[in-house]
């Protein structure tokens, strides 16, 4: 058996990071992740590696920008209003197709809000996240081993595809402690002919740019990047299913909000009410076929939500109207109780839709 260190959530990320071959990385403190910044400033000096917590969101994100055209492995890190700051340079990141990390610990929103746990940043994160046509690999840990595992896999995912991959946690996640083993598997990095790595006068220059004053030139790269997303909804998309054999009623939850969910499961079981849970590991690409799979098998989907519901749209959309999919949920910095969700449970398998 591997050996486990107790660990933050945060720290956590910050250590499978540097595991995972990241040498770079650029943020600015802001809570609930600030202990990602506070670790990598240990850490980062002492092998080698680059520090540097920048004058701003918008400056740390272009750092980003200059370190991933050189094929290097670096990332940043915020919280909510953060990352809305860091918008427009991930949107650069999307049209130059550089591979980099972000990691956001979400807050309660809009606007400063509050520094509790929140999943209200899901529509930002899965729907483009700033300008134009793209997309981010979205990732969702449900657990501190989880934040750890996964953020090495987003660092493999965005080298593989060319594109940003979002690690999308949440307060709660990021502050808690628990046991983690870091005995990864950790893939080479694959060769980059595209970096900016200098010509050695043996090969011709490589542009980093995202800039197309021809209409038809940008154009045909947006249909190619798009071509490029159908391979990763094909290939890439994660999940987990919990007690779905023989379930009557679907509870769906990402994140903290699975950890709540699996609870209100087990003593909706023993009550003898047959119901499970589909948990989307990635955001974008979202499960979809599992959930379509579903739709024909049980009465209704209830989705625990962090938020005053944006995943359930997702949901709503791969359901395809074939059954009645509700909402639970706070909002705020709020959690949702086990009770909560067991009431939920009960209502949606006795018939009643909330």
């Amino acid at each position: 058996m591997a050996n486990k260190v107790l660990m933050k959530g945060n720290e956590a990320i910050a250590e499978a990071a540097i595991i995972a071959g990241c040498r770079h990385y650029f943020g600015y403190p802001i809570t609930p992740q600030t202990e990602i910044a506070a670790y990598m400033s240990k850490k980062m000096p002492k092998i080698g590696g680059t520090f540097l917590q920048a004058e701003s969101e918008v400056a740390a994100i272009n750092m980003v920008y200059g370190v991933a055209s050189t094929g290097l492995r670096v990332m940043t890190s915020s919280s909510s209003p953060g990352i809305s700051l860091k918008g427009e340079g991930l949107s650069y990141l999307a049209g130059a197709d550089l591979p980099a990390l972000v990691v956001n610990v979400q807050r309660g929103g809009p606007g400063l809000g509050g520094i509790q746990p929140s999943q209200s940043d899901y529509f930002q994160a899965t729907k483009g996240g700033a300008h134009g046509d793209f997309h981010m690999l979205v990732i969702a840990p449900a657990s501190v081993q989880e934040m750890a595992e996964l953020t090495v896999k987003g660092f493999e995912l965005a080298d593989k595809y060319r594109m940003t991959t979002m690690i999308l946690a949440d307060g709660t996640l990021g502050q808690m402690m628990e046991p983690v083993s870091l005995d990864f598997d950790v893939k080479p990095m694959p060769e980059k002919p595209w970096a900016a790595t200098g010509t050695k006068m043996q090969r011709k220059h490589n542009i980093i740019n995202s800039l197309y004053l021809k209409p038809e030139e940008l154009e045909r790269t947006n249909f190619e990047r798009f071509e490029r997303y159908k391979t990763i909804e094909e290939n890439e998309v994660m999940y987990e299913e919990y007690l779905m054999e023989d379930a009557e009623v679907c509870v769906t939850a990402f994140g903290i909000a699975s950890r709540v969910a699996k609870n209100a499961i087990d003593e909706a079981r023993k009550q003898g009410v047959k119901v499970g849970l589909i948990r989307p590991i990635t955001l974008w690409p979202f499960p979809t076929k599992v959930f379509e799979k579903y739709a024909d098998k049980v009465k209704g989907f209830i989705s625990v939500e962090l938020s005053m519901g944006q995943m359930i749209e997702d949901v709503r959309l791969a359901v395809n109207g074939k059954a009645p999919v509700t909402l639970c949920n706070r909002s705020g910095g709020m959690i949702p109780s086990p009770e909560q969700v067991l009431e939920s449970i009960l209502k949606v398998n006795n018939g009643g839709n909330k």
